[in-house]
């Protein structure tokens, strides 16, 4: 089994240091690592050269979510694609080969990992984390779409392993989205008679602290996927679940005594449902 890692970065400057180092520490190191780099003005280009990382580099108004990551696996030698972002580091030396163990089954297709928040994240943040990325792993098929709706979906792109032989016979990436591109795939392998692993033992210290104007624009996009990629929602719909998120969000946030948290937790749901249904409807 040989690994590609590809990484697409925009100034992603030491931090891409940090997280190279950590993958070429692991246990299991990539046969490669690929950086996509969207023209940055910064040292992004020279660390990744420097660490022995492949680079590509294409012009910033290029970068599309999945077009850009389909360039580098096309380009990729590796049997197993391993996709990272450049703000995610490996939590120890074992992810790489945590990560990949189950794709030996033959019918498990594609894995991703646990998120890890950072010690800076905000109590919403955290939990959001812990809801999506829990402790205990799974592997998703089409028959749990009655059971999980559309969390049977649920993929990361910050860290996930997918068959090379297998994302090349689903399509890749869609082409022309904002955002969603790996939940996309994910669905198109699980439609397809495929299984999709969540590794929690595979873990990035992974985390964001978005304003409710970033919110919104990824709820937006979030929308916009859906709305030109309308048959995911013959299978599952995602209303019902953004509902049992804010209301297990403002327990998380009420058991921990951070009141103070519960005006924006309300204003974040609305934005984020705002921002969803705009997407959905003219996105």
């Amino acid at each position: 089994m040989s690994i590609s890692v590809i990484i697409p970065t925009l100034e992603a400057g030491a931090s891409l240091g940090q997280l190279l180092s950590a993958l070429l520490s692991q246990d299991m190191p990539p046969s490669e690592i690929l950086v996509i780099d969207s023209s940055s003005t910064d040292n992004t280009v020279s660390i990744a050269q420097r660490s022995g990382a492949r680079t590509i580099v294409i012009p910033r108004h290029d970068f599309n979510h999945g077009q850009t990551r389909n360039r580098a696996a096309m380009e990729a030698r590796g049997d197993i694609l391993v996709f990272m972002t450049q703000d995610a580091l490996p939590e120890n030396n074992n992810l790489l080969a945590m990560l990949t163990k189950p794709l030996q089954m033959p019918d498990i297709a594609a894995t991703y990992g646990k998120h890890v928040p950072r010690p800076d994240a905000p109590p919403p943040e955290v939990f959001a984390r812990h809801f999506n990325y829990p402790e205990k792993g799974m592997v998703k098929g089409l028959s749990d779409t009655k059971r999980l709706g559309i969390r049977t979906f649920l993929f990361s792109n910050v860290c996930s392993s997918i068959k090379k032989e297998l994302f090349l016979k689903a399509g890749m990436f869609p082409g022309r989205v904002r955002a969603n591109e790996d939940m996309l795939i994910a669905a198109k392998l699980i439609v397809n008679g495929y299984r999709i692993a969540y590794v929690p033992e595979a873990a990035v210290i992974h985390s964001h602290n978005c304003s409710l104007l970033q919110q919104f624009i990824r709820y937006f996009n979030i929308g916009s996927s859906l709305r030109h990629n309308r048959w995911i929602l013959r299978y599952a719909r995602a209303e019902g679940e953004g509902i049992r998120f804010a209301r297990q969000q403002l327990q998380f946030i009420i058991d921990r005594k951070k009141y103070a948290w519960i005006p924006y937790i309300i204003m974040e749901f609305i934005t984020k449902y705002a921002g969803f249904r705009m997407g959905l409807i003219a996105g």
